[in-house]
């Protein structure tokens, strides 16, 4: 019997197309030709244009200088049926949706995008002063249809990238917060089944002690939201926010004397 042997370079041609040929290798390849637009804007020095008074003779590009980096992570649940319709969902150009982090059900961690760059995850919100979530946070999106609980291993996985997020960039532990607290009355993720107490414990934002001091009278709710960063123009939507995220239990648009006791420890830990 004859043995027949492939030429080397069409063996490596069989091996590479086999090892390429994913689902996502087309996008896959537009999301590498935009970083290296994104890249070469970046390398270009800033050009001598006329900003009004005289134009200098040449270009003066100064040495001290990096990348901006996240100070905010943003947690979502993603609201669809799996992880991997929300893989599709995200490498679609039509739904102009995106996140730096997919965590699926069984704890499968997908970077989607490079941490520096902004992915459009936050839309329209506000946090404190701050009007433009995307372009100073991560979104990390975990699977889930937004009424069930969060798995363990999905949960595992998070905290074990969350560490990793607040060691690189230093993020404030206050600053890891929920799609909600950015945007009451517009989104509700993630749902009342998700652990924050257990992220607290891990160091990912701030969860009420639980015994609780005696609150001053008079107390203004509406005002410690206001401080603790919640956008109260919408006041009924901002305390549904907060006690989704803090009370969980009881997300009623109705301040409770435990809601004020909350409120207080919460400005307590913030040093507000």
């Amino acid at each position: 019997m004859k043995k027949y042997i492939l030429p080397a370079f069409l063996l490596f041609a069989v091996i590479y197309a086999g090892c390429s040929s994913h689902p996502y290798s087309a996008t896959n390849r537009i999301y590498k030709k935009q970083a290296k637009d994104l890249a070469k804007s970046l390398e270009a020095l800033p050009p001598v244009a006329n900003y009004g008074g005289k134009v200098p003779a040449y270009q003066v590009g100064t040495v001290n200088l990096n990348l901006r980096k996240p100070n905010y992570v943003i947690i979502h649940h993603t609201a669809q049926k799996s992880c991997e319709q929300t893989l599709k969902t995200f490498t679609l150009e039509r739904t102009q949706v995106s996140a730096h982090y997919v965590i699926c059900k069984d704890g499968t961690v997908h970077h989607m995008l490079n941490d520096y760059f902004r992915a459009w995850h936050a839309g329209n919100g506000k946090w404190g002063n701050n009007t433009d979530i995307n372009s100073s946070s991560i979104g990390i999106e975990l699977d889930n249809n937004g009424f069930e609980a969060f798995s363990d291993s999905q949960i595992e996985s998070l905290l074990q990238l969350l560490a990793v997020l607040k060691k690189n960039y230093n993020i404030p532990v206050a600053n890891f917060i929920g799609h909600s607290d950015i945007a009451p009355g517009r989104k509700v993720d993630p749902n009342a089944n998700f652990p924050w107490q257990r992220l607290s414990e891990g160091g990912f934002g701030h969860w009420p002690d639980a015994v609780l001091d005696t609150v001053p009278s008079p107390f203004n709710s509406v005002h410690a939201l206001r401080m603790i960063g919640y956008n109260v123009k919408d006041s009924i939507a901002a305390i549904k926010a907060f006690k989704l995220h803090f009370i969980q239990t009881d997300t009623s648009p109705v301040i409770t004397p435990k809601d004020k006791a909350v409120l207080q420890n919460l400005l307590k830990k913030m040093d507000l």
